[in-house]
């Protein structure tokens, strides 16, 4: 798997799914705010297996640390 989600991409999915879980948790949202934890999941592996299908990455290539993995 390589890695494919960049910093702040990574940042904004895992915020975005925390909020998700936490409206779902208190019931605000509904059983669908759970959805949130398909976010978080990519955010943590750095793997999104849908840019990989639509020639998307949002690591950075030409940075001095090389690799979004690292």
């Amino acid at each position: 798997m390589k890695c494919n989600v960049g910093g702040i991409d990574r940042i904004l999915r895992m915020v975005v799914g925390l909020v998700l879980i936490g409206l779902a948790a208190t019931g605000t949202v509904g059983v669908w705010g759970w959805i949130g934890a398909i976010p978080v999941a990519t955010g943590l592996f750095k793997f999104c297996p849908a840019y990989p299908l639509l020639g998307i990455s949002t690591c950075a290539t030409g940075s001095s640390s090389g690799s979004c993995c690292k």
